[in-house]
């Protein structure tokens, strides 16, 4: 096949990373379920937990040609990607510096496990890159970070970011869960590992849990060594339902973040909304940077309601938006994240965060913008009706 680099991206999604059925050449990938495959007189000795039955192998080619990079893993889930790769990099005694705003369930498993291992970590005041430097130890071995993070689609500056740790040799690591490599390849400013929930837009049609780690050949040898103790690889059925989803990955996500735009500019401008959270609104204190690192400012936003307007009894008056947990499928949804994905977070912490219980994350999908506004618009009456 054409070497991937002068691929177009639907090029890459449809056919890089595919299993060729050479006995009755299937126009899509056979699907190898085995879970015992031979020792002897062969090339590879192949097993689920070691990444590297067929169709692992394969898709992470395609992760890996999507993302810029050498190679990838796959995981059960994004967590298992997340939990993994740290634990790959760092032992007792190690410092990690990590962006303030990050999703809940990485702040977690830090805050959780890491006093476990003999882990130092700090936490920066801001996504601002000014104040990395500043807290840099002797000991740091990685600065993590999370663009845009969730759930206030926070900017940070990823090349003066990679800049930084390069010259203090220090490992650079981002989850690029909400742009996707379609809006955004890191691995171009010099970001050392990417990390996604694939459960989200690679997976993109809320049906499969999964994870991905795109870098280089050497980096996925130390995760891997770290990832086949801890045991968080992917089935074959799944593995070959997210090479299925990531064919159509570049058509979706693109109609997703052309909606997202119509949506954004449309609650700005809306008097029952206090503030639209979105990299593409020229509002947003870091449009200039996200342009910058961005190909599209993807379709993760966030909006914060008016006093007065109860979220629950907002979402709960959607008649087409679903509210739901997750996010990234072909439909739109929408959750509260003091109640979801920041739960775990007193309510001190997500306050210094930003995360107000008035908050709402909106997740668009590929519906037709005016039907969502039409919803939106709907629910907000609905509710003004009710308080008459």
């Amino acid at each position: 096949m054409k070497d991937s680099k002068k691929l177009g991206v639907n090029s890459i999604c449809v056919h890089v990373g595919e299993v060729k059925d050479e006995q009755f050449k299937g126009a899509i990938s056979p699907m190898y379920m085995s879970t015992s495959y031979a020792f002897d007189q062969v090339d590879v000795k192949r097993y689920p937990r070691y990444f590297n039955t067929p169709n692992q192998e394969a898709l992470r080619r395609k992760i890996a040609a999507l993302e810029h990079t050498e190679d990838a893993l796959i995981f059960s889930s994004g967590m298992a990607a997340i939990s993994t790769t740290l634990l790959a990099f760092l032992k007792k005694g190690d410092h990690i510096l990590i962006q303030q705003v990050i999703y809940g369930g990485t702040y977690n498993f830090i805050a959780k496990e890491f006093e476990k291992y003999g882990i130092e970590y700090s936490y920066t005041a801001s996504d601002k890159f000014e104040d990395f430097e500043p807290l840099l130890k002797p000991n740091t071995k990685i600065i993590y970070i999370e663009t845009p993070s969730n759930p206030l689609l926070g900017i940070t500056d990823i090349k003066a970011t990679a800049d930084l740790a390069k010259r203090k040799g220090i490992i650079t690591m981002i989850d690029n869960t909400f742009a996707s490599p379609i809006n955004q390849t890191p691995a171009d400013f010099g970001i050392d590992i990417m990390i996604h929930s694939a459960t989200k837009y690679m997976g993109g049609h809320s049906d499969i849990s999964a994870g991905a780690v795109a870098t280089s050949k050497e980096f996925i040898e130390l995760i891997w060594e770290t990832a086949i103790n801890l045991g968080g690889n992917l089935s074959d059925f799944t593995v070959w339902m997210l090479e299925r989803s990531l064919k159509t990955l570049n058509l979706r996500v693109k109609e997703q973040t052309k909606n997202a735009q119509v949506l954004a500019e449309y609650l700005e401008g809306n008097l029952s909304i206090k503030k639209v959270y979105y990299p593409g609104l020229k509002s947003h204190p870091k449009h200039t940077i996200a342009a910058s690192q961005m190909h599209g400012f993807g379709a993760m936003m966030s909006f914060e309601l008016k006093e007065g307007i109860d979220a629950m009894e907002f979402q709960n008056s959607l008649q087409f938006i679903k509210p739901s947990l997750s996010l990234a499928g072909v439909e739109s949804t929408i959750l509260s994240p003091a109640q979801t994905t920041h739960a775990l977070l007193s309510e001190e912490e997500r306050l210094e965060r930003g995360i107000s219980d008035r908050l709402i994350r909106f997740s668009v999908g590929i519906e037709e913008p005016e039907d969502l506004i039409a919803d939106i618009e709907q629910a907000l009456l609905k509710i003004k009706k009710g308080h008459v």
